[in-house]
């Protein structure tokens, strides 16, 4: 990029100088439509659990969820991510609760499409929930995560998924050939339908903490990581391969994972293969802002859209976020 403007000519603050002026010359813009609200759906009724290491952001019992959700479509946020809070006692090695067609999730899926069939639900295909080792698969007596075995459990739990009535089953676990796979038994059960978003892009982050205590999977995981198969965040090339080989095997949208320490993979995704691309920011980023606007150190809104909107510049064309619901409302408050 080649430009021959010279000063005064040429004044780059001539058109920051007015509101109107640098409204109409803004480049990006983030939007309801680009934001999805990641949830956490607990068993009972009329529950509600504050996670503490995520302060605003709570477990509800699906009751409460679709209270719930009438605001999200008020405020036309276009869809929710399912994440189920599994009870210990449900737990076991191999993660077979994942595919239970009265589960958790399954029931969650039923009961938001019947209440709101218009707001779209992704569900998390993966094991951690689910085990009682916190691993996203079957490990063998090294404790190893097997591939293939796992392959077959996340086919399993997609298919359930899709029988519910989820509009997108979103594998996070980040084993090899299991887009190919699901793909597959998603057209033979004919859910030609049931989108795939693929968490190609999956680091082996120390971001995950907040989640991972939401979810109850961090007892169980202990002084173990996920470093076998989450990416390692050293690499960028890597996550093309992950990125086009998904594609290749049918899915219909990527996502990247963690968010804001990782927007050169999101802007090298979108310049580079050019697929629908997601990006999530995830519950450590969530945290250390709450943390920071708490103490008074930043302005918790400000800094919450500027991060949103650093996202969409990055060219995330969807963001999967915790401060959904808040900067949607604010959004709202604009029009």
């Amino acid at each position: 990029m080649s430009f021959n403007r010279a000063f005064p000519g040429t004044r780059m603050r001539r058109n920051r100088a007015d509101d109107f002026s640098r409204r109409l010359v803004r480049e990006n813009a983030l939007s309801v439509d680009n934001l999805i609200y990641p949830v956490f759906v607990l068993e009972g009724s009329n529950q509600r659990e504050a996670v503490p290491s995520m302060p605003g952001v709570e477990r509800l019992s699906i009751d409460l969820l679709v209270e719930q959700a009438a605001e999200l479509v008020e405020l036309g946020i276009p869809a929710v991510a399912l994440f189920p809070v599994v009870p210990a006692q449900e737990k076991n090695h191999s993660g077979s609760g994942a595919w239970d067609s009265q589960g958790l999730a399954q029931r969650a899926v039923r009961a938001l499409k019947k209440a709101y069939p218009e707001l779209g639900v992704i569900t998390d295909v993966a094991l951690d929930p689910f085990t009682t080792h916190g691993q996203d698969g079957i490990i063998d007596n090294n404790g190893y995560v097997q591939n293939d075995v796992t392959v077959e459990a996340l086919v399993n739990q997609a298919v359930s998924h899709a029988k519910a009535g989820a509009d997108i089953v979103a594998p996070s676990d980040m084993m090899d050939g299991r887009v190919g796979e699901i793909r597959k038994a998603l057209e033979e059960g004919g859910y030609v339908n049931t989108r795939i978003l693929a968490y190609s892009a999956k680091y082996a982050s120390s971001y995950y903490g907040p989640f991972r205590d939401a979810v109850g999977s961090a007892g169980n995981l202990g002084k173990s990581d996920k470093s076998s198969y989450q990416m390692d965040p050293a690499n960028s090339d890597e996550a093309l391969h992950e990125v086009a080989m998904d594609i290749a095997e049918g899915a219909d949208m990527v996502m990247i994972k963690p968010g804001m320490p990782y927007l050169d993979i999101v802007r090298r995704v979108k310049q580079e293969i050019g697929v629908p691309t997601f990006v999530y920011q995830v519950s450590g980023e969530y945290a250390m802002h709450m943390a920071a606007a708490e103490n008074g150190w930043l302005d918790g809104d400000a800094v919450m859209m500027e991060s949103l909107t650093a996202m969409r510049r990055a060219g995330a064309d969807a963001i999967l976020t915790y401060f959904a619901l808040r900067a949607a409302r604010i959004l709202k408050g604009r029009q």
